[in-house]
C-alpha cells in the first residue's frame, strides 16, 4: 500500500485568503528553489514534500529554472506527485514560473510569448500534470513589451494550461500596468510573489499598498534571507548551508562579523518571545495582513514542522517591533 497522508493535515494551519480571489491559500507555503536537484538526495526531498503536505501545506512553488540544473527541481517534484500525490491533486495549488534562462538561443529567456508559452509546456511535462493552479512571469523584461508578456499569461489560462496567472519581482507602476493589461483580457492577476524580509523591506515602500488596492495577493519570498534569519550563522557557516553551496545566492562574503551582530540580536529577541529567530522572522513577515503566504525553504524536514510553528504567534507588541528594528540597524 502507498503512502497516505495524515488525517489532521488540515487541523493546524491557517490559511488566508489571496487578495480579492476565491482562493486561500497556506499562511506557509513550501518553496522548491534550493535542495530539490542535484547532487541532493531524492529520499531526502520526498520527505519534505510528504512532511509539508501533512502540515497542511498544500501550496508547492517551483520554476522552470530550478534546481540545479534547470529543471531538476521539477522532475523532483514531478516524481513524488507519481509516487505519493496523485490521489490529491485537487487538495494541491502547484506554481511554476518563467523568466530566467533555460534553453540557449534567442527564445530561452525573458518574456515573450513564445518563450513563456513554451516553458510552460515543458513544465507541465517534468511535473507530469495537465495544468498548473498557478503560473508567473518570473522576473520584468525591460526589452518586450509588457503587452506582450501578459498576453501570454491571459494565453495559458484561456488554452486550460493554468487556472491562475501573476508576476514576480514587478515594482509597483509596473505591477500597475500588469494587472491592468491582465484585466483588460479578463484575467486576474491572482497574486505578487516579492522578496520579503525583516533584512529586506522594500515592499513596504509602494507595493504592498499597490497590491491591496489593487485586491492582488502577495506571497514573498527569501523571508529568512536565504537563512541568515536561522540559528544556521550564529556561529560561522556550517559546511551543509546555502553560503557554503558554490551555486549559492548567499556568498560567505556577506556575512561580515556587523551582519552576525545583527542576526544574533535579533535570535535575543525571539528567544524572548519564546521563538526560534526562523520563526519570529516568518512571523514578522505575516503580520502584514496584505502577505497571504510566506514562502520558504528547506533542507529537512524537521526545518518545515518548525516554521510552521510560527504560526503559533504572529501577534507583534511595539516593543518587540521596535526591538526588531534597533537590532536591524
Amino acid at each position: 500500500m502507498g503512502w497516505a497522508a495524515s488525517d489532521t493535515r488540515y487541523d493546524s494551519m491557517t490559511y488566508r485568503r489571496c487578495g480579492a480571489s476565491g482562493v486561500d491559500l497556506p499562511a506557509v507555503s513550501l518553496g522548491i528553489w534550493h535542495n530539490f536537484g542535484e547532487p541532493d538526495p531524492y529520499g531526502t526531498a520526498r520527505a519534505m514534500i510528504r512532511t509539508a503536505f501533512d502540515a497542511g501545506i498544500c501550496h508547492i512553488d517551483a520554476a522552470n529554472n530550478y534546481g540545479p540544473p534547470p529543471g531538476a527541481a521539477e522532475q523532483t517534484l514531478g516524481r513524488v506527485l507519481k509516487q505519493d500525490l496523485a490521489g490529491y491533486r485537487d487538495e494541491l495549488f502547484i506554481s511554476s514560473k518563467a523568466g530566467y534562462r533555460m534553453w540557449p538561443g534567442p527564445y530561452g529567456d525573458w518574456g515573450s510569448r513564445k518563450y513563456i508559452v513554451a516553458s510552460c509546456d515543458q513544465s507541465l511535462r517534468r511535473m507530469g500534470l495537465d495544468y498548473v493552479d498557478l503560473f508567473y512571469h518570473h522576473r520584468p523584461d525591460p526589452n518586450t513589451p509588457l503587452e506582450e508578456t501578459m498576453a501570454a499569461l491571459a494565453h495559458l489560462v484561456a488554452s486550460g494550461k493554468a487556472l491562475y496567472v501573476g508576476i514576480s519581482s514587478y515594482d509597483p507602476d509596473q505591477t500597475r500596468q500588469a494587472v491592468s493589461l491582465l484585466n483588460q483580457r479578463g484575467v486576474r492577476c491572482l497574486i505578487h510573489q516579492p522578496s520579503y524580509s525583516i533584512f529586506d523591506r522594500r515592499i513596504e515602500k509602494g507595493l504592498l499598498q499597490e497590491l491591496s488596492s489593487e485586491g492582488v495577493g502577495c506571497i514573498t519570498f527569501s523571508c529568512l534571507a536565504q537563512g541568515l534569519l536561522t540559528d544556521k550563522y550564529l556561529n560561522g557557516i556550517p559546511a551543509d548551508s546555502r553560503a557554503a553551496k558554490p551555486h549559492g545566492f548567499l556568498k560567505p562574503e556577506r556575512i561580515t562579523p556587523e551582519l552576525l551582530n545583527k542576526v544574533r540580536r535579533l535570535n535575543d529577541v525571539a528567544q524572548r518571545r519564546g521563538q526560534s529567530l526562523a520563526q519570529m522572522a516568518i512571523a514578522w513577515v505575516l503580520r502584514q495582513d496584505t502577505v497571504t503566504s510566506a514562502l520558504i525553504g528547506a533542507s529537512r524536514p524537521e526545518q518545515i514542522t518548525e516554521i510552521v510553528g510560527a504560526l503559533r504567534n504572529c501577534q507583534f507588541s511595539k516593543e518587540e517591533l521596535k526591538a526588531i528594528d534597533e537590532a536591524f540597524g
